[in-house]
């Protein structure tokens, strides 16, 4: 049975990534290409198209139009939203990891080291997007739930 991810999963990826990542910037950040705010929002479109789907399928599932008529969304349809919400969990916290473990090293270089400077709005926009794709994963996980099964006992009235 396929379970919900866990958010200490998705935290484990973040540390692991900014620790990776802040040894990579501490020891190559001089052979870096300068970072961009577009560089760093490159996931935002796709964080905004899950939260969006997520939306969609939560209508369907709610208006009972789930199966394989006119007008109906496939379900095999909602198992590939479940499918791209677990890869962008994934992608989304591993991200977010690299983005803050590249800010922990170029923040506090940011008086001294001029491209640090120029870099930084770049990687805060990275963290934000790559957060921001987690909790519109998160969401798209969980609009994909199969309704609670009504129970045998006879309403009482």
């Amino acid at each position: 049975m396929l379970k919900p991810t866990r958010v200490l999963d998705l935290a484990l990826n973040v540390v692991v990534a900014a620790a990776v990542a802040w040894v990579a910037t501490r020891f190559a950040y001089s052979s870096f290409p300068s970072i961009s705010v577009a560089a760093g929002a490159s996931l935002l479109p796709v964080a905004a198209i899950e939260a969006a789907l997520g939306f969609a399928i939560k209508a369907k599932i709610a208006d009972e139009q789930i199966g394989d008529g006119p007008g109906q969304m496939h379900p095999i349809n909602v198992a590939r939203g479940v499918a791209l919400a677990k890869a962008s969990l994934q992608v989304g916290s591993l991200a977010a990891g690299v983005w803050l473990g590249f800010l922990l090293w170029v923040f506090p270089q940011r008086g001294t080291v001029t491209a640090a400077a120029t870099d930084s709005p770049g990687a805060v926009v990275g963290l934000l997007a790559g957060s921001a794709l987690v909790a519109a994963a998160l969401w798209l996980e969980y609009c994909c739930r199969a309704p609670e099964d009504p129970t045998d006992d006879p309403a009482t009235t």
